[in-house]
């Protein structure tokens, strides 16, 4: 056949080509888009001969293949209205394995919709939709992604309208059973479609708050009650993504507006293609499906307003699911909100728990965050210059605890400096930044140090405000010593005087308090993209707990013999150590390097999303992620086992799960708090008071009161927030009364923030 035969019917030389490849190939009408035989079947289970494909393609205008068995085991997802889902879906599968988005074969429809192609390792699953989608201006439930395999057909290039944009349809990948897992499991937790009682056997709740299950449907952390018992975040946001225990990859289950959706077969307790609320995650969880013991427990922790024996447990026990359709999602700023870090991702084995559960047994006002900061800060001194990473990772960390006054910030401060007295460490501690010269001199003197202080917040508003000097020598000092902890540092050098030498591996651990309105009043764009800010792990406290009696209580001797094994403990050979020590190198083992290597993958991709935004915030703050997963991971380990510490799988997941939540709670916070502008700065505000309201609604005399400023100009900014549609302004009568409420929009998005 010749070049200019070739050219002047494609859509043959296309079919040729597909039935060269293994395809089942029929002759297809591009407007009707299937295949133009009245009947095909018969091609299922045998072939066209040579002649009925000569006069099938010397006319067609279009083409289609068989997808399934017939076609070499051949499957496509489809994604319809336009490929709405597909870019999401795309993030999805890279988030779990980058290189297998790369091998996939990928065709721009008709529609301007997305056709995947792959191949499978075993034969083709029957075809059947994964996601759905209700429309706004469409009744019923529309197709938004589907599989195409056994018994379906798909149209393709040079068909009108269809063209490959990824790799070469003749050449198509084989997945594997897991491979294909990621793929349709990605596209499985796109559904938006809520289940309801026709769709799958559910349980009932009756919505009533008064109840303790209904009420923690409404408010509990079922995402710290999944996390606890090994569930993984994959993907944060409107429709939460979730990972069962035991599996590294994939989603199993998503959380969407109070309905946690199970997809594996091997998420026992839960049952395959179920809706559960949060009261039936935490029954089954936490109580082992007793769902009566799970309401008197929940009852005896504030839910619900009846009590115990007013409890109805009629509606529970059939397994609470979910009636009704699904509240309206609130309004939300551009970033979503993880919250604040669960007390459950605070929980290190060893040393670290040993030292929290003594700060918290003595302290006068007991605060999990607080005291696993003090831990982990005082751990990571201990360990200073005497351990690192295959990737040469040091413990030196900044630590921020974000609590208001008389939360009980000074507790774990205290009792850190009793230990490492005790230790024979005295002269590792520092209280103020007096000079970035004075940092210099202290590390010079100890090269391993901790440096523990009240003043973070009143630094940064000098800094912010430029009327300090001595701050900003501190915050250069600060930003350099990170980064020199596994490097040798020459000391700054006085005009006509001699070097006064080097500071070899310098060890500055941080653990600084500060007033959380007072922290994040602070920060400025400036101080965000200056690198501080991403070297600082941000720990909020929350509410002050319940006050105890306050005791005099010894430290522990399991505490005290670990903080001594490390306070002797002598790195590398011979003299050296003092001044040039080899740190010991704490392995990993292959399933922890196989976590890690996914953390960092998934922090670049980050970076590259922020990187495409020109969102130099984004950049700084992903840019430190994986350095920070490293040595949290490095820390966890030697906390386990101060004498024979590996990083395992365990440690590599705790500290990925507990970065990824305090990087995308940095980053929604800097979005809430940070503007380009003195209105911008207002604007974020007014949201701010409005998302802290129950029903994300507020009412205009109480919103002015709380925004503290004049009425004219009150007045001026919600009327501009109005216009922009950032703000909706109702008239509702409370009372007897009426009177102007505002809502968020939900498509507001936090005005000029970093």
């Amino acid at each position: 056949m010749t070049k200019q035969t070739k050219a002047a019917n494609p859509i043959r030389d296309a079919a040729y080509r597909y039935i060269d490849a293994g395809y089942r190939v029929l002759p297809a009408d591009a407007q009707r888009k299937f295949a133009t035989l009245k009947s095909y079947k018969q091609y299922r289970k045998k072939p066209p001969t040579e002649k009925e494909n000569e006069v099938w393609f010397s006319s067609a205008n279009a083409v289609c293949i068989l997808t399934g068995e017939v076609s070499g085991s051949l499957e496509v997802l489809d994604f319809d209205q336009g490929g709405r889902a597909f870019d999401a879906w795309c993030d999805l599968v890279e988030e779990h394995d980058p290189r297998l988005l790369q091998r996939l074969v990928v065709q721009r429809s008709q529609s301007g919709g997305r056709h995947v192609f792959f191949r499978n390792e075993s034969l083709t699953p029957k075809s059947h939709v994964h996601a759905r989608t209700v429309m706004p201006e469409i009744e019923g439930k529309t197709v938004l992604i589907e599989t195409l395999g056994e018994g379906s057909l798909v149209m393709c290039d040079p068909s009108p309208g269809y063209v490959v944009l990824q790799g070469d349809l003749t050449n198509l990948p084989t997945m594997s059973i897991d491979e294909r897992a990621i793929l349709v499991d990605a596209a499985s937790s796109f559904n938006e479609v809520k289940p309801t009682i026709e769709d799958v056997p559910a349980t009932k709740t009756s919505n009533d708050e008064s109840r303790p299950g209904d009420d923690f449907s409404q408010r509990g952390d079922v995402a710290a009650i999944l996390t606890k018992h090994g569930w993984r975040l994959l993907h944060d946001g409107n429709n939460q993504q979730w990972c069962r225990p035991g599996k590294t990859a994939g989603c199993s289950a998503t959380l969407k507006d109070g309905v946690f959706y199970v997809f594996s077969s091997n998420a026992a307790p839960f049952e395959p293609n179920q809706p559960y609320s949060p009261f039936a995650v935490y029954s089954l969880l936490e109580h082992g499906g007793d769902y009566s013991a799970a309401t008197r427990q929940l009852a005896s922790e504030g839910f619900g307003n009846a009590s115990e024996s007013d409890v109805d447990l009629s509606g529970f026990l059939d397994g609470l699911g979910k009636t009704g359709p699904p509240p309206k999602p609130p309004a939300e700023p551009e970033l979503p909100d993880p919250g604040p870090v669960p007390n459950s991702l605070l929980q290190v084995p060893g040393f670290v728990g040993d030292v929290m559960s003594h700060c918290l047994d003595t302290a006068p006002y007991p605060n999990p965050t607080l005291a696993f900061a003090g831990a982990i800060a005082l751990l990571a001194t201990l360990a200073g210059r005497k351990v690192r990473d295959p990737g040469d990772n040091r413990t030196n960390l900044y630590l921020l605890g974000l609590a208001h006054s008389a939360a009980g910030k000074d507790w774990p401060r205290k009792l850190n400096v009793q230990i490492l007295h005790r230790a024979g460490m005295a002269d590792c501690i520092g209280e103020r930044f007096a000079s970035g010269e004075g940092i210099q001199d202290a590390l010079h003197l100890t090269p391993s140090m901790l440096f523990q202080t009240d003043e973070v917040d009143g630094m940064l508003q000098s800094i912010k405000k430029s009327n300090d000097a001595r701050y900003e020598n501190v915050l250069s000092t600060l930003l350099t010593m990170y980064s020199s902890a596994n490097t040798v540092y020459p000391m700054r050098r006085k005009a006509g005087k001699e070097s006064p030498g080097t500071i070899d591996q310098p060890s500055l651990v941080v653990f600084g308090t500060a007033i959380p309105n007072h922290y994040y009043a602070a920060l400025s764009e400036r101080m965000l993209t200056n690198g501080f800010f991403a070297r600082m792990m941000i720990l909020e406290c929350g509410e002050r707990g319940e006050g105890q009696e306050p005791k005099i209580a010894e430290v522990p001797d399991t505490i005290m013999d670990v903080a001594r094994w490390w306070a002797d403990y002598k790195p590398g050979t011979g003299n050296l150590h003092l001044w040039h020590p080899e740190p010991t190198i704490v392995p990993h083992d292959d399933s922890a390097k196989k976590i890690l290597v996914e953390a960092r993958l998934h922090a670049e991709r980050e970076y590259t999303k922020a990187e495409r935004k020109s969102d130099s915030v984004g950049t700084t703050v992903w840019g430190r992620v994986n350095e920070q997963t490293r040595k949290l991971a490095l820390l966890y380990a030697v906390s386990a086992n101060h004498e024979s510490p590996v990083i395992n799988e365990a440690a590599a997941e705790w500290a990925m799960t507990l970065v990824d939540h305090l990087t995308k709670r940095m980053l929604f916070m800097a979005s809430s708090h940070v503007a380009e502008s003195p209105f911008a700065t207002e604007c974020l505000k007014v949201f701010a008071k409005i998302r802290k309201e129950k029903n994300q609604k507020i009412p205009h005399s109480k919103l002015l009161k709380a925004m503290d400023m004049e009425a004219l100009l009150f007045k001026k900014l919600m009327a501009t927030l109005v216009e922009r549609g950032d703000i909706i302004a109702q008239e509702e009568s409370t009372a007897g009364r009426t009177g102007t409420h505002y809502r968020l929009n939900r498509t507001e998005q936090p005005t000029g923030a970093g």
